[in-house]
C-alpha cells in the first residue's frame, strides 16, 4: 500500500502541541496515542484496528511519519496506567499528570466545538488507547 491509500492521522489540532506530538512520534519518544471514543462516534469514524497503519500529518497538513497500530483497546480512563502514560511521550511522569492533560484537552473549546457541546470527562470515559510503532518517513512520498 502506497503512502497516498493511508489514512491520515491528526495529533490534537494544528500548531505547538501536534509538532511537539510529532516530533516525539519522530525521536521514538512517543508510542501510545489516546482519543476520546466520542470523537470517533460523532465523526462516524470506525474504531482502528491493530495491523492499521496510518500517515501521520504535520501542521502544514504534510505526510511527517507513517506509523502502524499494534494494539487498540477502547477502556474507561480509569484503566490508563503509568506505562501507557510514558509512552505518550509528552513528558507525563505518571498516570495522574496524563489523566489532568488528557481531561483539560478533552474539555477543550476545540473539542467542544466538533461535537457541540463539552463532553463529560470522568474515570467511567471511554478512550481509544492505541500503541504503535514508526514504519517509515523511508515509504513517504514526496518527503
Amino acid at each position: 500500500m502506497g503512502h497516498e491509500d493511508l489514512p491520515t492521522l491528526e495529533l490534537a489540532f494544528p500548531g505547538p502541541e501536534r509538532d511537539r506530538g510529532v516530533a516525539a512520534i519522530l525521536a521514538g519518544r512517543k508510542t501510545a496515542l489516546t482519543g476520546l471514543l466520542e470523537i470517533y462516534e460523532h465523526a462516524g469514524e470506525e474504531v482502528p484496528a491493530a495491523g492499521q497503519r496510518f500517515s501521520v500529518l504535520d501542521s502544514e497538513g504534510r505526510p511527517a511519519v507513517t506509523i502502524e497500530l499494534v494494539a487498540v483497546r477502547v477502556i474507561p480512563m480509569k484503566e490508563i496506567d503509568d506505562d501507557f502514560a510514558r509512552a505518550e511521550g509528552r513528558g507525563y511522569s505518571d498516570v495522574s499528570v496524563w489523566r489532568a492533560a488528557h481531561e483539560e484537552f478533552f474539555r477543550s473549546d476545540g473539542v467542544s466545538e466538533f461535537l457541540g457541546h463539552t463532553p463529560i470527562v470522568d474515570a467511567s470515559t471511554l478512550v481509544v488507547a492505541q500503541r504503535f510503532h514508526v514504519v517509515g518517513p523511508d515509504d513517504l512520498v514526496d518527503r
